[in-house]
């Protein structure tokens, strides 16, 4: 005979009624031994896994009721699988006792299916509620979809949307439902009208502006939707009185606001207001100051007594957190070692319509840098960060070198910008002292490019390696590498490619430290090239006609501490031999023959970008830049514009021999090139950060006999990308047009391009950066100087993103829309171009 079961989860509740005569044996609060368990509901667990995870076994003791048998039934619960659970005594015997375990299990989500809505919405939805196969549908869970279903939908304006959840059993699979979801989102919701009640200083119009989020509708505002959503009307409330204080009106406040629904389903919203009275500044007094004086600290305020009252812009002059930037007191002693400083701002008498304050200071001792340390670098060796640390033990502390620390060591590029975050350990206020350590995590410092291709009548092959924390001392250590010698901070580049076309190989190296006590950046690079014309008759090259390629460079770079320590100046001698055998494309005027180009290049930079440079927040780069040849001219008596008067640059017909002729102007190329470049990085609200460029080019010639070189020019349009080219041609990108579009066949020796972007991060993680883009453009190039018209510019606006993974570099997509012709002024819009963009930046 089966024995009655005994609920033990409702001793607790009910014991004050209940009686035990249901199991006759059993004894309340008495220990027993456990003699059997068994699971009773179960459709898709096992019977004996269950039973492991209750931590329950046989021959246990165990006190009924007790606390074995509560947490049995809360670590169940606490699964999320069951809706229903239940522990019956099912037998007692003696000390022995048998349970029974009743459980009911959730149903697991089959499908997911919505009506009412788009699909593109739905995927949507589907994702950000997790409604995916497996799921179990708990109450708690449905009750939150729903929940987040509407708020989405109300967000988006239909503040009178329904939503239904329906599960149904699904008859083929056990124990699984497939969820529908109805949603009506009804019309959206605008907003007819925004009307102010009780102001008689500021127009309606105006209050309506500073309602940043809730506008009323207007037809010709197609950038901003009339919709109504509680936060964030409530936040544009706040916001607007906020506004109203820092105009002076400090006792401005919201008195009620309503809100109507029409008849056409719209809103009215009532808003009454109360100005106040307006109040200015006062006295604003100093105490406790003895390092500055009252006069130098109310100059750093910028405010004078009798100006409108603006406790923000007070409290901003005064101390702004989390701003180390900021030109305030707070940042003027803590850049000056007063690390343990103090300061208050006291409002001290407010009488008829004039505030005065006091900002009381405890300026506290004098602080130095104790202790700097640095973890987490693995590869990268011990000298090249400290090497970079503006913090030295016993300098006096500044918050200002203490940041640009910290923008130093995320120029690198060897660490995760985002993840500097010194810490500061054994302040001690009375010691005046402080101990900084540097917690660093390491990134991929090295790329590779491996690719192959079919293009210009053959295989096309590339292989590039490029080293960015390269130790070339240990190149001969073999226990270093691992799998390369890495961590001393400098730059080795390879790169080969081939076909049957042409073959060009290149290295380069870098140390930014030479000698390795001041920032003194030294380089040097080689690059050799052949290249084969084309036979039409066999499809192959002909090796007989050849045009070879060999240049070498040297450079200098040192930081320069006038004006300030961002400004860079850099120098190099380059050489470049360019050898024709019987090579005649067009490209150039001469197929035999042999062109020397010899240049100096000197550049002056300064570059105070802030710390993450795959994506700046701020700061500004500016370049200016001059590539001279020595000026031959000056130091011949050859008259160049005369050559084909002369019998050895003429035929034996008497006419001038073109080829001769440009073959004697370009035996040695004479030019001068002067570039300039401009980035600035401003950060807009949130994450959003505007950046800002200017480009330009020119190419001169010191006699105008001898002309320009048909080497070295520029050509615009396209994705800027440097492809392998014979003429040392610089490609400059304009996105919205076809590569090399906007300059003639020769080449301009003249552009000017003008940038605007806005950008968004998508995710700055060290794997992989990924940051969004729009862009609005302008340039063109010109054959010269007197064609030059910077109102004929060819624009564009597009958008596009970008992603960096240490192992392969920048990456990205543009789509451009191209507003001008590229070919005259009066043509049909270019229209839409696609960029594929690998391993530059615009």
């Amino acid at each position: 005979m089966r024995l009655n079961r005994y609920p033990f989860f409702l001793v607790f509740i009910f014991l004050p009624t209940l009686t035990i005569s249901q199991v006759s044996d059993y004894v309340e609060g008495k220990t027993y031994t456990l003699d059997s368990i068994s699971v009773v509901g179960l459709k898709t667990f096992n019977q004996q896994t269950l039973i492991s995870y209750t931590g329950l076994s046989v021959g246990q003791r165990i006190k009924v009721p007790g606390e074995t048998i509560s947490s049995v039934i809360n670590k169940l619960w606490n699964l999320d699988l069951f809706s229903n659970i239940n522990v019956y005594a099912t037998r007692v015997l003696n000390n022995d006792i048998s349970l029974e375990i009743e459980i009911d299990e959730l149903p697991t989500l089959s499908k997911a299916t919505f009506r009412g809505i788009k699909k593109g919405k739905q995927d949507a939805l589907i994702e950000e509620t997790e409604l995916t196969p497996g799921k179990k549908l708990s109450e708690s869970f449905l009750t939150n979809t729903k929940n987040y279903i509407l708020k989405e939908f109300k967000e988006d304006g239909f503040l009178n949307s329904k939503v239904t959840l329906d599960t149904r059993e699904d008859s083929l699979k056990v124990n699984q439902s497939e969820l529908l979801i109805f949603i009506d989102k009804g019309p959206r919701v605008k907003i007819s009208d925004i009307d102010f009640n009780g102001n008689e200083v500021f127009r309606d119009g105006f209050l309506r502006k500073k309602l940043k989020k809730t506008k009323k509708r207007n037809r010709v505002r197609f950038w901003k939707k009339s919709k109504y959503i509680e936060e964030d009307f409530q936040a544009d409330l706040i916001s607007l009185t906020e506004h109203l204080k820092e105009r002076g009106y400090r006792d401005a406040r919201i008195i009620s606001d309503t809100i109507i629904t029409n008849e056409n389903k719209t809103l009215a919203i009532k808003i009454e207001i109360e100005e106040g009275n307006k109040y200015y500044f006062g006295d604003i007094e100093f105490v406790g100051n003895t390092v500055y004086s009252d006069y130098f600290l109310k100059q750093k305020t910028g405010i004078r007594k009798g100006e409108a009252y603006n406790s923000s812009l007070l409290k901003k002059r005064i101390s702004e957190v989390g701003n180390p930037d900021a030109d305030n007191v707070e940042n003027l002693y803590k850049n000056n070692g007063y690390l343990f400083s103090n300061i208050n701002l006291v409002e001290i008498s407010a009488e008829q319509d004039t505030i005065d304050f006091e900002v009381r200071i405890s300026e506290g001792k004098l602080a130095q840098f104790n202790k700097i340390s640095v973890s987490g670098n693995e590869r990268t060796n011990d000298h090249v960060i400290y090497r970079e640390l503006r913090t030295r033990p016993g300098q006096v502390y500044s918050q200002d070198q203490l940041v640009r620390t910290i923008r130093e060591l995320g120029q690198l590029g060897f660490f995760d910008a985002e993840k500097i975050n010194p810490s500061f350990d054994n302040a001690d206020p009375n010691a005046g002292t402080v101990d900084i350590s540097f917690p660093l995590s390491e990134t991929g410092g090295s790329q590779i490019q491996l690719q192959g291709g079919y293009g210009g009548g053959g295989f096309i092959g590339t292989l590039g390696l490029s080293f960015n924390n390269f130790s070339m001392r240990n190149i001969f250590n073999s226990q270093e590498y691992k799998p390369l010698p890495m961590g001393d901070g400098q730059n080795l580049s390879l790169r080969l490619q081939s076909s049957q076309f042409y073959n060009t190989y290149s290295f380069s190296f870098s140390e930014p430290w030479l000698g390795g006590r001041q920032p003194v950046n030294f380089s040097t690079s080689f690059s050799h090239t052949v290249q084969y014309r084309y036979d039409y008759f066999t499809g192959r090259a002909d090796k007989s006609q050849s045009f070879q390629i060999t240049g070498a460079s040297v450079g200098l770079a040192k930081r320069l501490q006038v004006p300030d320590d961002y400004f860079q100046l850099s120098q190099a001698i380059a050489y470049q031999y360019y050898n024709f055998n019987n090579y005649f494309t067009g490209l150039f005027t001469f197929g035999n023959g042999v062109a020397n180009n010899f240049t100096y290049e000197i550049a002056l930079s300064r570059n105070n970008t802030f710390t993450n440079p795959i994506f700046p927040v701020g700061g500004s780069t500016f370049t200016i830049r001059a590539k001279l040849s020595p000026p031959y001219s000056f130091f011949s008596d050859r008259d160049y514009g005369n050559l084909e008067n002369l019998p050895e640059f003429q035929d034996s017909q008497g006419n001038p021999n073109r080829e001769l002729i440009d073959q004697e102007r370009f035996r040695w190329l004479e030019f001068y090139k002067i570039k300039f470049n401009g980035t600035w990085y401003t950060q807009l609200v949130d994450k959003f950060v505007l950046k800002a460029q200017a480009d330009f080019g020119f190419i001169g010639a010191y006699d105008n006999n001898r002309g320009l070189i048909p080497f070295e020019r520029f050509f615009l349009g396209g994705d800027g990308m440097q492809n392998y080219a014979l003429d040392g041609r610089e490609n400059i990108s304009l996105r919205g047009y076809g590569n090399q579009s906007l300059s003639s066949t020769d080449g301009s020796v003249m552009f000017n391009k003008f940038t605007i972007e806005l950008r968004y991060p998508i995710s700055l993680k060290p794997a992989a950066s990924i940051f969004a883009l729009t862009f609005l453009e302008s340039g063109n190039g010109y054959d010269g100087f007197r064609e030059f018209n910077p109102f004929n510019s060819k624009r564009s606006a597009g958008g596009g993103v970008r992603i960096f993974m240490p192992a392969f570099g920048l990456l990205g997509i543009d789509f451009g829309y191209g507003f001008d012709s590229p070919t005259s002024t009066t043509g049909s819009p270019n229209g839409w171009e696609t960029h594929f963009i690998i391993g530059q930046q615009f």
